[in-house]
């Protein structure tokens, strides 16, 4: 009994040292990131928000890319607990239907503001989770602050004309309701900014959200979803408006063949490589100085690897780059590659890796017919003096994506203007201009107000 008895404690001594050495060993408990318990975050974190915080599916861990160190852990949500969710947000979409939309408008405002108190830390999180570099990673934040300014304006504004009617004593008049209930995934490269452009307008629009932020940057999406849970809290309204359940491809996939929900399934590329690559300065992504991160994940870096052997098949030429450095984390060489035909499959291909591919053109409907042969259709950028050339790009038998710019980069856009692509890059407009008809049903309305009943183009019925 005695043997017994020690070869427990000697177990459940075991345990303990094992456990202790894994808490220790996540970046959360090091002093250097302390700040992240200013978010809220902590060793463990539920990956379920309905109103109240929850989850009891695969454990996973959050990895710093830039090191690949463990940074905290997040318990995902189960199919029951995202059906849960749905319900109960569909529960809270009953009281956020009936207050007005200025009303609505106001708690978002208090959104933007809460997110303003906190943009650096959590911009220091994104940058820590997704990779990117420490000023995009609070350029994140501060687009979804300025997008909850615009929705505040908007929640005065939106609705549709009164027309004139054919018939006397009648009015026609455009009803814009909210759908419902809007399910948001967003993808890793831009954890924060995707789910504000749509959460912002989704809101004053009416509607609660359902979001499944990236299953690699769960901690943002926790971190996020707590500093709007609080506001929501503070104005006694259900936690549901705006849920969130973490999960994989299970939840994903629910989610995208949920007939209750608007679905929204946006994403975003970065341009190339910036300058080139010839004058970055490369580090941990969270240094001010800074300008080159590392990629998001080991698969990306096994991608870039893949494309760059690819494009050397297809009869590329690496002139710049090209190889994975030689230090933590995921770090690969902003690569430059000339000699390709414009019809190579690589340069067809979508890798989210940091890979130009340069090519030489004669005519100017050459190009434009190359940018436009390729199936995805975000951005496109030209750099020219010639005015007539501009309005040509700009034109029908110009550029034909979603967002066309003038001596500016393909990367970077503002609230103000729709943004959203064309071919296999959607199709749909989030944020900015008349977006919010996305989120919103439209009802043509006829109103007698007359004491006879006419009928539309003149029909009688003797």
């Amino acid at each position: 009994i005695l043997l017994n008895r020690l070869l427990l404690q000697k177990r459940i001594s075991s345990f303990h040292c094992q456990q202790s050495a894994t808490m220790s060993s996540l970046l959360i408990n090091q002093p250097k990131y302390s700040w992240l318990k200013e978010l809220g975050l902590s060793e463990d974190n539920p990956g379920v928000y309905n109103g109240s915080w929850g989850g009891s599916g695969e454990v996973i861990t959050s990895y710093c890319p830039a090191n690949n160190e463990p940074i905290a852990r997040v318990t995902q949500a189960t199919l029951a607990e995202y059906e849960e969710t749905v319900q109960k947000a569909k529960e809270a979409w009953k009281l956020w239907a009936d207050i007005p939309a200025p009303k609505r408008g106001e708690v978002v405002r208090q959104i933007g503001d809460a997110l303003r108190k906190k943009i650096k830390v959590l911009g220091s999180l994104v940058s820590l989770e997704m990779g990117k570099i420490y000023v995009e990673g609070v350029g994140e934040v501060q687009e979804y602050v300025d997008v909850c300014d615009y929705a505040v304006g908007l929640s005065r504004m939106i609705g549709g004309p009164m027309l004139p009617s054919e018939r006397p004593g009648h009015v026609l008049i455009e009803q814009w309701n909210p759908v419902g209930l809007v399910g948001i995934i967003t993808a890793f490269n831009f954890p924060v900014a995707v789910y504000g452009w749509n959460n912002a307008i989704a809101l004053i629009c009416g509607n609660v959200c359902l979001w499944k932020g990236a299953p690699t940057t769960p901690l943002t999406s926790v971190a996020v979803t707590k500093i709007v849970a609080e506001v929501l809290e503070q104005n006694n309204l259900p936690g549901a408006i705006c849920s969130m359940t973490c999960g994989g491809a299970d939840v994903g996939t629910a989610m995208a063949k949920d007939e209750r929900l608007l679905e929204l399934v946006p994403s975003a590329v970065f341009a190339s490589v910036g300058t080139a690559g010839q004058r970055f300065r490369i580090g941990d992504p969270w240094d001010p100085n800074t300008l080159y991160g590392p990629l998001h994940t080991k698969q990306a870096v096994e991608q870039y690897l893949a494309a760059v052997e690819q494009a050397k098949q297809q009869g590329g030429t690496i002139v710049c780059g090209g190889k994975v450095m030689d230090r933590p984390g995921n770090y690969v060489e902003p690569t430059i590659i000339t000699g390709l035909p414009h019809n190579a499959p690589i340069v067809h291909t979508e890798t989210f890796v940091p890979i130009l591919y340069v090519l030489k053109f004669k005519t100017e409907e050459e190009a434009f017919a190359w940018n436009n042969e390729v199936q995805q259709g975000l951005s496109s950028s030209i750099f020219t003096k010639d005015m007539g050339r501009v309005f040509r790009w700009l034109g029908p038998k110009g550029s034909d994506c979603g967002i066309v710019n003038v001596n500016i980069p393909t990367s970077g856009a503002e609230i103000g203007g729709a943004f959203g692509g064309e071919k296999h890059t959607g199709g749909g407009r989030e944020s900015g201009s008349d977006s919010w008809k996305q989120y919103m049903r439209r009802s043509t309305c006829t109103i007698n107000y007359s004491k006879d009943l006419p009928l539309a183009q003149g029909i009688k019925f003797e």
